[in-house]
């Protein structure tokens, strides 16, 4: 990422590759919260998929007049 860049590599030595560190940190809880949410997701019922609104059935907002808006 920071190739030949001393300031970058100076960070790196006198603490550590921060970058690095997190990102194996970040993976290590998505595969720990992977693991503890699949019982879960084994419970809980498919998602329903949604379905397009048809016009008329619903509520609707009622439109504005035309003119300045009442803020």
């Amino acid at each position: 990422m920071f190739q030949d860049s001393p300031i970058y590599d100076r960070l790196v030595a006198e603490r550590g590759d921060v970058p690095a560190v997190a990102r194996r940190e970040a993976e290590r809880v998505r595969r720990e919260l992977e693991y503890v949410m699949r019982p879960l997701q084994s419970l809980m019922p498919p998602p329903v998929p949604e379905r397009p609104a048809q016009p008329g059935q619903g509520w609707a907002p009622a439109a504005l007049p035309p003119g300045p808006r009442p803020y």
